[in-house]
């Protein structure tokens, strides 16, 4: 059960309650003011009684200098206390100031939540104390999904207005003792302490907090829906618990372990740390660190894959497929490193060198040939991408007719208006454009008459039904269908054997592309298979020689290995 205890330390620090200690007194003008009291009381025990003698005429006026004294000494005292009185109000002011700025030092502007630095010095008490007693604490990383497209689409106002909310549920729900801050961005961290038998209430309260943060966000202009992935780490899990902000770093990273696996397992979920995810995010980790390395030293290169006439038989073009020639992993398949390259932000820099290098060798083959190149969603987020293509046609002097660019179906959902203009800035100069995996993704025939698409590309799960089921064929036939309704061409991907081949042929007029045919191949396997074929270009360029044709890479079989 999560315990509910009471705690010195409220939720978040904007509700603490404020321990006012003794103030700093000014003991120089409390000293001067006493000593004159001192000096007074002497004085007036000797002018006093001789002033009252002599205003009854029994005696003579009191010494000039005694009377000096005694004024001078009630001047004193209340100049003394006056000041006492002026510097206790100033230190008071100066200490209620330092405080709040001590207290504003801890906290989160925008939430009013404890910040990364207060929340680690918080937990890391904790934990040096924890060691004396039955109960443990679970830090709770919680991370919103796609939060960056609230700020793109509604604006950092709504944004603030989605983090403030998101902090008030997630304290609603807080038990006694519990902690909450915000590390930065819209990631949160609470910890909660628990008894370790029961950890299924901390499951429980974590549920809770999906689901209230859940919730829609209402805004000036929009009701906002967003989710949020979430880390859960044990005391029980940490080493030593004695280090203090050290250990307290320990279990807040294996929160983030956690979260982390949770974003990578779909997002809107929950997960406890294992210290096989720590294993996964070092290996993940390692693979970032070793594709940027790739980028710089030119180890992703471009593999090619056949696409046929399935009338004639004949090549009519290749799709261009990403291969990574890692010296310590060997070849790397695109579905392992595209990913880790879209979510690193490199996505854009590897497929405009590997763009270039297919550009160079495709002009080693009959100008028949087209070549086609799969563009990531990313890269069509990127406003200039039309112009860098068109850039590298021109420095590479390749014939913008010859090149297929091939988008899939998800491109159209995040921006049509963009991706509207790119197409038809690319058609306008030459440039094929393909959907690709046609049949997957949420586009309707509204979309496929408005976009100007010149081909189709059936996605390999449907084709891959036709060898055994009949639904498969007629799903295919609906589609070609449609596909002549638009007089948009067809191409059927994922030709595995004979019985896929023969019943496509019955079917109509397509390219098709598969393992049928070869796997995907580098450039000196393609040369090697054009040359058999007397399918290359007429003039050679320079940099293709009689060399090439005949040179494999160590550790090569025709191409055959990859991925």
């Amino acid at each position: 059960m999560v315990v509910e205890t009471s705690s010195e330390i409220d939720r978040r620090p904007g509700s603490a309650r404020q321990n006012t200690g003794v103030g700093e007194r000014d003991f120089v003008s409390l000293g001067i003011a006493l000593a004159a009291v001192i000096l007074f009381v002497g004085t007036a025990g000797v002018v006093l009684p001789a002033l009252f003698k002599a205003w009854n005429g029994e005696a003579a006026s009191p010494d000039v200098a005694l009377t000096n004294a005694l004024l001078l000494n009630v001047a004193l005292i209340l100049l003394g206390w006056q000041r006492y009185k002026s510097l206790s109000a100033e230190l008071k002011a100066r200490r209620k100031s330092e405080e709040e700025a001590r207290r504003l030092a801890d906290i989160d502007h925008l939430t009013g939540c404890f910040n990364r630095r207060s929340f680690t010095t918080l937990l890391g008490d904790r934990l040096t104390h924890l060691e004396r007693r039955e109960h443990a604490l679970a830090a709770i990383a919680l991370d919103l999904d796609n939060f960056k497209q609230v700020n793109d689409l509604y604006g950092h106002q709504a944004g603030d207005e989605v983090l403030r909310n998101t902090a008030d549920r997630i304290d609603r729900l807080l038990p006694d003792g519990a902690i909450l801050a915000r590390l930065g961005g819209d990631e949160f961290v609470c910890v909660v302490p628990y008894h370790p038998e029961v950890p299924d209430r901390v499951d429980q309260l974590t549920a809770r907090m999906a689901e209230q943060v859940a919730r829609p966000v209402k805004c000036e202009t929009a009701m906002i829906d967003i989710t949020i992935s979430i880390g859960i780490a044990s005391s029980r899990q940490l080493d030593d618990m004695r280090n203090g902000t050290t250990s307290a770093q320990s279990l807040m990273h294996k929160a983030d372990i956690a979260m982390y696996h949770a974003k990578k397992q779909g997002k809107n979920r929950f997960y406890w740390f294992e210290p096989s995810m720590e294993n996964e995010l070092r290996f993940r980790n390692e693979l970032e660190a070793g594709i940027r390395r790739g980028i710089l030293n030119g180890e992703f290169r471009p593999y090619y894959e056949q696409q046929i006439d399935l009338e004639t038989g004949r090549i009519v073009g290749f799709e261009m497929l990403a291969r990574w020639e890692s010296p310590e992993m060997g070849l790397v398949g695109p579905d392992i490193f595209i990913p880790i390259a879209e979510d690193i932000a490199v996505i854009g820099e590897m497929s405009e060198k590997l763009i270039a290098q297919a550009f160079q060798d495709a002009l080693a083959w009959d100008a028949s040939l087209t070549l086609s190149v799969n563009i990531s969603p990313v890269q069509m987020r990127d406003p200039w991408f039309a112009q860098k293509l068109l850039k590298l046609l021109v420095q590479h002097n390749f014939p913008a007719n010859r090149l297929v660019i091939e988008i899939t179906e998800s491109c159209l959902l995040e921006n049509v208006g963009m991706v509207r203009s790119m197409i038809t800035s690319l058609r306008n100069q030459g440039v094929h454009i393909s959907l690709d995996d046609f049949g997957t993704g949420y586009s309707s025939l509204a979309q496929l008459r408005s976009l100007p698409f010149d081909n189709l590309k059936i996605d390999r799960a449907f084709i891959a039904e036709l060898k055994n089921e009949e639904n498969g064929a007629k799903l295919v036939d609906a589609i070609l269908a449609m596909s002549d309704g638009l007089k948009l061409p067809v191409t059927a991907e994922g030709i595995e054997n004979e019985i896929i081949l023969e019943t496509l042929k019955r079917m109509g007029k397509m390219k098709g592309q598969g393992y049928h045919y070869g796997r995907p191949e580098p450039a000196a396997d393609v040369l090697r298979r054009l040359e058999e074929q007397d399918l290359l270009a007429k003039d050679l360029p320079a940099n293709v020689t009689e060399i090439d044709f005949g040179k494999r890479q160590p550790g090569r079989e025709g191409g055959t290995r990859a991925v």
